[in-house]
């Protein structure tokens, strides 16, 4: 299996979400510290990739990318995706009066 691309999702400064794409985890444990393995996700691609101090993750994100999320952006998507969708207001049409119709004699 080729290795995946790794994708982190956080927060930017004005409040977007932002994520950037790296092709190894030499660049992550740059930022992050490696507190262990993923030994049991349902997800057997997941599995054996590391986990890291101050992320969330890993989880699939598409084919070939493993995404990894602040706490505060996986808090703020997942309330979001729990959510119920908003309900839809029932446009109800007037109905019109019956019109009087006499019968012509022919």
């Amino acid at each position: 299996m080729p290795t995946p691309t790794i994708r982190i999702v956080t927060r930017g400064a004005g409040g977007e979400i932002r994520s950037k794409d790296y092709p190894h985890t030499e660049a992550i444990l740059k930022m992050h510290s490696q507190i262990g393995i993923d030994d049991c996700s349902t997800d057997l691609s997941l599995r054996g990739l590391p986990v890291f101090r101050g992320l969330i993750g890993p989880m699939p994100d598409g084919k070939g990318i493993v995404r990894y999320e602040s706490p505060e952006v996986f808090e703020t998507l997942t309330k979001e995706w729990s959510a119920p969708p908003p309900k839809r207001k029932r446009i109800r049409k007037k109905t019109q009066a019956p019109t009087d119709v006499t019968p012509v004699d022919g």
